[in-house]
């Protein structure tokens, strides 16, 4: 670089005297150099921020505070569980009072096994809610496959081992009322669900826990115990309420607690 493109360099943006403009219209580099410079010069100001940012960002922070001051402390991840189990408590109720009509307790297998299972779908219902809504950072796949195996293979083996209609007529009749009783305690936990960051294992977790509504009142009502209607129409339609919620919670957006 010429002193004389120096010199250029130092005066952009001021008007050049005679001997620099001289050298301007002889130096391609420099004649490029002031030619740029002018074109940033003529580029439109930024434009200021809108008025209305300001009192927009006080009216949330506004509402922020009101929200902090109703609400000092957050409400313990518990006490939804207690609210979806007891969502799932009044819809075992309702089925089970509608299966008095025609018998409650049909399972002929034996009563110890009979309670047994029953716990065990007791424990599958509340243990899938816990798990679904702590407010952990990641819950482990292998203690959601390892307790729904546990479970599965349990309602099959426990069973009477009576066939008491045709295969196909039992196997649409219980996944109906499977389906039809475990519906409202699935929607319940996928809205408690919106509240957490979306976890494929919690969602999976919390489809179990519901669909167990309608695993253990066709446990306990069914008086077919064979195990390929067990697997088909108790066990098959359980585990399709895990990957439905699977699905549908991984298509709706995530609450938001922010005003």
């Amino acid at each position: 670089m010429s002193p004389e493109c120096s010199r250029v360099l130092d005066s952009l943006g001021q008007p050049l005297p005679p001997e620099l403009a001289a050298h301007v219209a002889s130096c391609a580099e420099c004649r490029a150099l002031v030619e740029s410079f002018g074109a940033l010069e003529g580029l439109p100001a930024p434009a200021a921020k809108a008025p209305s940012a300001a009192p927009a960002l006080e009216s949330v922070r506004t509402q922020a505070l009101e929200e902090l001051a109703a609400h000092p402390k957050a409400t313990p991840w518990w006490h939804e569980v207690l609210v979806l189990i007891g969502v799932y408590v009044g819809m075992t109720l309702l089925g089970a009072l509608g299966f008095t009509r025609v018998g409650l307790f049909l399972n002929s297998a034996p009563l110890g096994v009979v309670v047994g299972l029953a716990v065990l779908v007791g424990l599958a219902m509340v243990g899938g809610a816990v798990v679904a809504l702590a407010p952990t950072r990641q819950v482990a796949w292998g203690l959601v496959g390892t307790s729904t195996a546990v479970v599965a293979l349990s309602v099959v083996l426990g069973g009477s081992g009576l066939a008491v209609r045709s295969f196909l007529a039992g196997a649409i009749g219980c996944a109906r009322t499977h389906m039809l009783l475990s519906a409202l305690p699935l929607l319940a936990a996928l809205v408690m669900l919106r509240r957490s960051a979306y976890q494929p294992a919690r969602a999976v977790a919390a489809g179990l826990s519901a669909g167990a509504v309608g695993l253990l009142l066709l446990h306990v009502h069914c008086p077919d115990g064979s195990a390929p209607h067990l697997m088909a129409s108790h066990v098959g339609p359980w585990l399709l309420l895990g990957g439905l919620a699977l699905l549908v919670r991984s298509r709706i957006p995530t609450h938001t607690h922010a005003p």
